[in-house]
């Protein structure tokens, strides 16, 4: 390395290559650099190793090896960024992991594998470990990382995110629709009845090993030779497939308007099967204009010779956030909240409480919520209820309804007026009624409503009033033989007799005079103690238990669960009195 490159490097590329050279030589037959490190106009620092890899145990199925490969590695300048391994050749070409053909994605999530203070050991130990799991034949390809289109994630700055929920396609030539929620957004949809780009959804025969590329002479070459067999002095692989991806591009843009994008969406096999891998893109206006014209004039059979496109006219990629059921996993898949998932809910309440435990429901995947309060938001409140500046003067019901409507599409979101549902059989037929009000008059009327046929499970829920860290749940699930006062009096008895759960008396004890605080000067309500981090916190505890509880179904237990926030005073963090089948006495 020239004198002036050693004077550039940065302190973090000279430690690991200090280190790489020596590990070199004490380990000559397992490690060795074969060309010196070179900067390039990155500021990266590439080199050439060649390690020995006849003991690495091979499978039937793995990746096929030499006694001796040779490795690219590029070191980046920061220690935050591991260095990055590729190969020159296209051996290991359409192997699971391989991004773009020749780059290994050896950590697939940096921030938790890359380990800076590990050094270069840690990475060739990573490398030799990734080295060891694909020739085994452990990678699951169903799952590689971006395996369909062999690359990195594909996103051209200014583009909208495509947002995809709906199956398919269900065609390999098919049109879809992309509606504009915002600048950023876009909404993919077949309906025949929506307006918005006229985009078609191609489906291609092959995989895209190479990945995509920013040039649109460049992609369409892909297109009809996806693994470069030419380069190898092969016939390509699949039947060129640009002329229909042009001739599809030319019919759709001929009927959109002049000076607009043309969007479309690239469906590709994955090399597991399964569904295919979705890929959405755009050609800017200008030349959208040019392909409107050629159709004007040609027609759109026209046989473009990709060879013949100028290769400066860009193709940009957008980000899919792919959600289709089939291809999607939730990110909360079996925790307890798994239990709100489709299920009706009415929270009764929406205050420190309630406000959020209407909004981790939401999340959780319910289908309909119904609110009901009949407070005003004030600007008090912001402290810990979950609503926010412009809230102020709005029903607590409506604008917790509001809010709850942004967080999902298909969220459907009731208001009731005035304290409970008016519709006793909607109330009856719900899979979880939430009474977060501590009200005597509500808790009569739902102990009314416990003594008749219900398919509801009724879960009541509080917080003390000198710190907020305390959280009580009582369930009383459907087919219960006692009403939810009768299994609050119940635990209330069994926790004031056990010395083990003090912490916990307060909750049935009448409310000190310092327990309680007074908001504003004069005739102002008490109200308990309680931050919105304390609140969102016990909220947050109380809906997975009560989540719990749906997931048993028709064998939900009845009883009461008291939790404890980590700041709350000592004692059990949470304590669950099973209810007995008949009524508690």
């Amino acid at each position: 390395m020239s004198r002036r490159n050693r004077a550039i490097l940065s302190a973090w590329q000279k430690q690991l290559l200090d280190e790489l050279r020596s590990l070199a030589r004490e380990r000559p037959d397992e490690v060795r650099i074969i060309q010196k490190a070179q900067l390039d106009a990155d500021g990266d620092a590439i080199l050439r190793i060649r390690l020995h890899t006849t003991d690495i145990p091979r499978s039937p199925t793995g990746l096929k090896l030499r006694d001796d490969e040779e490795f690219i590695v590029r070191i980046r300048p920061s220690l935050f960024v591991p260095p990055i391994v590729e190969v020159d050749h296209t051996r290991f070409l359409g192997f699971p992991h391989v991004l773009q053909g020749q780059r290994l994605c050896i950590y697939l999530d940096p921030s938790r594998e890359w380990q800076p203070s590990n050094g270069i050991a840690g990475f060739l130990t990573r490398l030799w470990d990734w080295l060891t799991d694909a020739t085994g034949g452990v990678f699951d390809p169903s799952t590689a990382m971006y395996h369909a289109v062999g690359g990195v994630l594909h996103h051209t700055e200014g583009t909208p995110t495509i947002v995809v929920r709906e199956p398919g396609p269900s065609k390999q030539h098919q049109i879809a629709w992309l509606i504009e929620r915002s600048v950023h957004r876009y909404d993919l949809t077949y309906s025949t009845d929506s307006a918005g780009h006229r985009t078609p959804v191609i489906s291609l025969a092959s995989t895209l090993p190479f990945g995509a590329t920013s040039s649109f002479a460049l992609f369409l070459t892909l297109l009809d030779d996806p693994f470069l067999d030419r380069a190898e002095g092969r016939p390509p692989r699949v039947l060129p497939q640009s002329p229909a991806f042009l001739m599809s591009l030319l019919a759709n843009a001929v009927r959109s308007s002049d000076n607009t994008d043309q969007y479309f969406v690239l469906a590709i096999p994955h090399p597991a099967g399964g569904p295919h891998h979705l890929l959405g893109g755009r050609l800017p206006a200008a030349t959208a204009n040019a392909l409107r014209q050629i159709a004007k004039k040609h027609g759109t059979a026209v046989n473009l010779d990709p060879a013949k496109i100028n290769a400066d006219i860009p193709i940009e990629w957008c980000n899919m956030s792919d959600e289709r059921q089939e291809v999607t996993t939730r990110r909360d898949n079996n925790r307890p909240v798994n239990g709100f998932q489709g299920k009706t809910v009415h929270v009764l309440g929406c205050g420190g409480l309630g406000s959020w435990i209407a909004e981790f429901i939401a999340r959780a995947g319910a289908s309909t919520i119904t609110v009901c309060d009949p407070g005003t938001v004030t600007g008090g409140l912001l402290v810990r209820q979950n609503y926010t500046e412009d809230d102020i003067g709005h029903a607590k019901a409506q604008a917790l309804a509001a809010r709850l409507g942004d967080i999902r599409d298909d969220l459907t979101v009731l208001v009731a007026e005035g304290y409970v549902p008016d519709d006793r059989a909607s109330f009856l037929a719900a899979d979880v009624v939430i009474d977060a009000t501590v009200s005597h008059s509500i808790t009569a009327y739902l102990d009314a409503l416990a003594d008749t046929e219900r398919k509801a499970l009724i879960a009541q829920v509080a917080t003390d009033a000198s710190s907020g860290t305390l959280g009580i749940v009582n369930v009383c699930a459907p087919g219960a033989t006692f009403t939810p006062s009768e299994l609050d009096d119940h635990a209330g008895h069994s926790v004031l007799a056990e010395g083990g759960l003090e912490l916990y008396h307060p909750l049935w004890q009448e409310v000190a005079d310092d327990d309680e605080l007074i908001p504003t000067r004069g005739c102002s309500v008490p109200t308990f103690h309680g931050s919105a981090a304390d609140l969102a916190a016990v909220a947050a505890i109380l809906v997975s238990l009560i989540g719990a509880h749906l997931q048993q179904a028709e064998a939900a237990a009845s009883g009461t669960h008291l939790i404890a926030l980590p700041h709350a005073a000592a004692g059990p963090r949470h304590h669950f009195l099973l209810a007995k089948t008949n009524a508690p006495g």
